[in-house]
């Protein structure tokens, strides 16, 4: 696990910028450094050491030096690959699990290496025969990847604030993103927040040659259900991979541990594991506190639990640091828990294991369970739904007539995943400019299109699976571990996981009031049932509760209507929505933490730096 930066430019004197670019990410890997440069490109590493602690260093080279790699992430294969690679002639320098991607390259075409992978990676090969930049991600988007083009230079990298460091790099807002991230709380598309620079999609791969960039996919989620077997079946079947799946990501040379909430993820994951240490944090209301949970849950299993209660004025003195290493806006509350958890593990461990994406692939969130509520009002002809919904937004936003409004949409108007902040009325009432050339269901739209012959469900997951998990769940989980130079590994996300989860029919995903039914019900077979049927509970975070104190209302009002918020917001509006979230009228606090997150986030790398 490391971070990584580079460039290719034919500037003179490429270490000393590359050696600022690789302190911004210090945090990522500060076991040690390594550096590769020649007339075209200039390669820099920072290292945190996991696998092959004393020949591991980076960068790794081909038997002829002639090629040259950069690797964020594991291989959880890397040991079958390498033995298959000795037999066709290649010889290892060291027993790293990078080395392979290396000589994979030299072995296959780049589809060819890509999807013999099994693990979690961002890396950047340079192919000094050929003038070639190859740069590629993971399956799921896990470790993250971003590349520029500024004039002559291209840039890439896993942090985006490395960039800032090159004399290249014009630093500009992209403002038309601002519109879309007040739709979604985060950044939804491939583009940034910072002009000109992308994020690399999951399952996709750069080839920069000759100053031109092209990007392909190599790897595609495909639902396809499989009615042939019994619930039974399948339960025995997610029991098994999940086992395999576990024991491969705590291969390590050092010690790992696991995140622990009290829901089913985190303690199956904990369980299978066979950890020595579990890390949680919670809040002191009772209701945002999961920590007792977590300490019976772990005393249970023989497990040493260490927890740490968040005060609010931790948290809320942390938000500034935060969004620095988010890179981009954030308003996903729970990232900061995230922070916390992470900077509590690595006093104690290199390594965490955590529950990610088991809500997306096995149908964990309620929201899924929506389009088989009900389903008798679907008989109504959409017009005369449109027209009881259009009545029904007059009323205020509660249970049935929130019903009324989503039941007079199609599902491709109402689901653009798990967050949906501001509304389109809505922001014409809270910007000064609107200047998006997108809709937020433009976005969703290709998703959308590729699901057409789903069901309902299956495409909720499928547009979460490409939107929600990857530029929100599992940036926050990267960027948040990252900043405490910690590795968080994510045993749902495995591709024999995914590949058996798209063939579990729907009615064993969400059935009636229960989601993740089979996965839950293998659960069943290792940790108590309390826990394996235990309602989602996200990480629960008391900010509606601190907005509403004359202290924390008071900082946010500052900000609302400080001359950054005035440049971009209606601040009238701004003050409206905190007014009425103080005064218990409604509760607007995730949308008051949308933008205020923005702001901190501006502060931070417009104002600040």
């Amino acid at each position: 696990m490391c971070g990584y930066v580079g460039f290719v430019d034919q500037m003179k004197q490429k270490e000393t910028v590359l050696k600022n670019m690789m302190n911004t990410i210090i945090h990522r890997g500060p076991d040690s450094e390594g550096v590769y440069t020649d007339e075209q490109v200039a390669l820099g590493f920072r290292r945190l050491s996991i696998i092959d602690l004393e020949a591991g260093d980076q960068p790794l080279y081909n038997e002829d030096n002639r090629i040259v790699l950069l690797f964020n992430g594991e291989i959880y294969n890397y040991q079958e690959l390498r033995e298959d690679l000795i037999e066709k002639g290649h010889q290892f320098r060291t027993h790293s699990d990078g080395e392979v991607l290396i000589h994979l390259y030299e072995q296959y075409d780049e589809k060819t290496m890509l999807n013999q992978l099994r693990g979690m990676f961002s890396f950047t090969i340079w192919d000094k025969n050929q003038n070639k930049l190859f740069c590629a991600h993971d399956y799921f988007g896990i470790k993250p990847l971003y590349y520029a083009k500024m004039g002559d230079t291209f840039l890439f990298g896993s942090e985006i604030k490395a960039f800032l460091e090159h004399p290249s790099f014009q630093k500009e807002l992209n403002e038309e993103i601002l519109e879309q991230y007040l739709t979604f709380q985060y950044s939804p598309c491939t583009e940034t927040f910072f002009k000109n620079v992308y994020k690399l999609p999951p399952a996709h791969y750069i080839v920069y040659q000759d100053g031109k960039v092209s990007i392909n996919r190599y790897w595609e989620i495909q639902f396809d259900a499989d009615h042939s077997k019994s619930l039974d079946n399948w339960v025995e079947e997610i029991k098994n991979v999940m086992k395999d799946s576990v024991c491969a990501h705590k291969i390590s040379d050092v010690e790992v541990g696991s995140f622990l909430s009290s829901g089913v993820d985190s303690s199956y994951i904990a369980c299978l594991a066979k950890v020595d240490k579990t890390f949680t944090v919670g809040f002191a209301p009772e209701q945002y506190n999961e920590i007792s949970y977590a300490e019976e849950f772990s005393n249970h299993i023989g497990v040493k639990n260490i927890n740490k209660v968040i005060s609010p004025e931790e948290y809320w003195d942390s938000l500034s640091h935060i969004q620095y290493h988010m890179d981009e806006p954030l308003a996903d509350p729970a990232a900061i828990a995230l922070y916390f958890v992470s900077k509590e593990a690595a006093k104690h461990v290199k390594v965490a294991l955590s529950g990610e994406g088991a809500d997306e692939i096995f149908g964990g969130y309620n929201v899924y369970r929506e389009p088989l509520e009900f389903t008798a009002y679907n008989k109504i002809p959409m017009p005369i739904r449109r027209v009881i919904g259009a009545i029904a937004r007059q009323f205020p936003k509660v249970r049935g007539f929130n019903f009324l409004v989503r039941r007079s949409m199609t599902l491709e108007e109402r689901f653009i995943g798990n967050a949906y902040m501001f509304d389109e009325r809505e922001k014409n009432h809270l910007l000064k400019r609107r200047i998006a050339t997108k809709k937020p269901t433009d976005i969703t739209k290709p998703f959308y299109d590729k699901t057409k012959q789903l069901d309902p469900v299956t495409r909720m997951q499928y547009l979460d699976l490409h939107m929600w998990m990857a530029y929100d769940i599992l940036l926050k989980a990267d960027k948040m571990s990252m900043a405490n130079s910690l590795e968080v590994r994510v045993p749902f996300l495995d591709k024999k996981v995914m590949e058996l989860a798209s063939h579990i029919p729907t009615k064993y995903r969400v059935a009636g009031t229960t989601t993740k039914m089979a996965m839950r019900k293998a659960a069943h077979q290792a940790i108590p049932a309390k826990t394996a049927d235990k309602k989602k509970l996200g990480f629960p975070v008391p900010i509606r509760v601190w907005l509403r104190e004359d202290k924390y209302y008071q900082l946010v009002k500052d900000y609302f209507t400080s001359q950054t918020a005035q440049k971009f917001f209606q601040t009238p509006y701004l003050v409206k929505i905190l007014d009425q979230h103080k005064q218990g009228k409604y509760d607007n606090s995730r949308k008051i933490w949308t933008v205020f997150m923005f702001l901190k986030w501006y502060e931070e790398f417009f104002i600040k730096r």
